[in-house]
């Protein structure tokens, strides 16, 4: 399954957080998908989007699911120093 998630140029995240979320978002991703080869990639771009390809209705929903959970609980896992 290969996930792609751009974020608004418009909104930068602060120094690191791209590295961070990619990093968290990948660990639960292949938590709830470990029987699949998944592949998560972040970039700035025009606008915010989620892009899943390689997987069904009820997966894609599901990742939106873990990554708006993991965007909630950013204060859990991105620490700044």
């Amino acid at each position: 399954m290969r996930i792609e998630i751009t974020v608004a140029k418009t909104s930068p995240l602060p120094a690191g957080a791209m590295d961070a979320l990619s990093t968290e978002l990948t660990r639960r991703i292949n938590e709830h998908f470990p029987d699949r080869s998944n592949s998560v990639s972040l970039r700035y771009a025009s606008s915010n989007n989620l892009t899943v390809m390689g997987a069904d209705k009820q997966a894609r929903d599901r990742v939106s699911e873990i990554l708006q959970e993991t965007w909630e609980s950013a204060d859990e896992w991105f620490v700044t120093d």
